[in-house]
C-alpha cells in the first residue's frame, strides 16, 4: 500500500520551541515606541511591568528587552506580523521621535526591513502558509552572520548536542545552516566573509524534550555556563565536534518543558483598533490561523 502522507515531514527533533530573545536596551520609552507602537507588538501585562525590564509578546513568543546594554544580535530576526500597510502607517509615526537613534525602516518586495533604535534588524514578513505554515502572529526565525567554512560543523552539533533536526550546504543555500527550533521555527546560520563584532550578552531561549541527554553532553564538553536552576541550563559556546574549537557564541537558555513558564498563554491585541475607530469583539488579535 503506497503511504498516504511523508510521515517524516511532521518530525520535529528535540527542540520543541524558540521562546524568547533577549537583547538589553538603554531606553524603556523608546523601546515601547518601537516595538509596541511602531512595530504593533505587545507589552506583557502580568510580568516584567516595571520601568527596568519589559516583556513583549509576538504569537506564543516574546522579545525580552531589560534596561542596560545596548546588545546587538549578529544577525537579523525574522518576524510575522499581518498588514503591511498598516504596520508601514505605524512605522512613519513613531520615526519623528525616533530622529537621531539608528531607527530605520524601508519596504522590500518580500518583507519590511526595520531598525530599532540600537541597531537590531528586523525583517517583517505578512502571514504565508508556504514559508511559516499557519503562523499570523510570531517568529519564525532567527539569521545568524557566522565566520565562513563553519555551517556544516554547526548543523551537526545541533543534530549530535541537542538531537534537533539541522542540515546545512544544500542547492542554493550551500553556505547556510537550518537548525530546527519549533514548529515552523528555525535558527538560520549564514556565513560570511565580514568580521564579526564582539558578542555582547544578547541570548535566545528554546524549551527541549529530552532535557538531560544534552545537557550531559554539554557537560562532557565543558560547555555548561550556568546550572543553578532546575528546570534550566544555558551555555553560549557551539563548538567543532572533532576539536572543539568555538565556531559561534550566542548564549542559549534551554529549558524543559517542566518549566512552569511553558505553554503560558500570551495576550496579543490588534494594532489596528484604536478608541475613534472601534470594532467591538476585534481587540485581541489570533497567532495562528490553527495548529502552527
Amino acid at each position: 500500500m503506497e503511504p498516504r502522507f511523508d510521515r517524516a515531514a511532521e518530525d520535529l527533533g528535540n527542540i520543541v520551541k524558540l521562546e524568547h530573545i533577549n537583547v538589553r536596551i538603554p531606553d524603556q520609552r523608546l523601546s515601547t515606541l518601537f516595538y509596541v507602537a511602531g512595530l504593533g507588538f505587545t507589552r506583557d501585562p502580568y510580568i516584567m511591568v516595571s520601568t527596568n525590564n519589559m516583556w513583549i509578546n509576538m504569537g506564543t513568543s516574546q522579545f525580552h528587552l531589560p534596561t542596560g546594554g545596548p546588545d546587538v544580535l549578529r544577525g537579523v530576526a525574522g518576524l510575522v506580523m499581518p498588514d503591511r500597510g498598516a504596520l508601514l502607517d505605524r512605522l512613519a509615526k513613531v520615526k519623528g521621535e525616533l530622529a537621531g537613534t539608528k531607527f530605520a525602516y524601508a519596504e522590500r518586495n518580500d518583507y519590511v526591513e526595520a531598525t530599532c533604535p540600537w541597531g537590531n534588524r528586523f525583517r517583517l514578513h505578512e502571514p504565508n502558509e508556504k514559508l511559516f505554515g499557519k503562523i499570523v502572529l510570531g517568529v519564525p526565525y532567527i539569521c545568524f552572520d557566522v565566520p565562513e567554512g563553519t555551517t556544516g560543523k554547526i548543523a551537526r552539533f545541533y543534530r549530535e548536542v541537542l538531537g534537533t533536526n539541522a542540515r546545512a550546504g544544500e542547492d542554493e543555500d550551500a553556505k547556510k545552516a537550518w537548525v530546527q527550533v519549533g514548529p515552523q521555527q528555525h535558527l538560520i546560520f549564514r556565513e560570511t566573509e565580514r568580521e564579526l563584532p564582539p558578542y555582547d550578552q544578547h541570548h535566545i531561549q528554546i524549551y527541549i524534550a529530552d532535557f538531560s541527554k544534552p545537557y550531559k553532553k554539554l557537560q562532557e564538553l565543558g560547555l555548561i555556563t550556568a546550572d543553578v536552576l532546575e528546570h534550566e541550563y544555558r551555555f553560549t559556546d557551539i563548538v567543532d565536534l572533532e576539536t572543539r574549537k568555538p565556531l559561534f557564541t550566542v548564549e542559549h537558555e534551554v529549558r524543559s518543558m517542566r518549566h512552569p513558564l511553558y505553554g503560558r498563554p500570551l495576550v496579543n491585541r490588534n494594532p489596528v483598533q484604536t478608541n475613534t475607530d472601534y470594532h467591538p469583539g476585534h481587540d485581541a488579535m489570533a497567532h495562528t490561523t490553527g495548529w502552527a
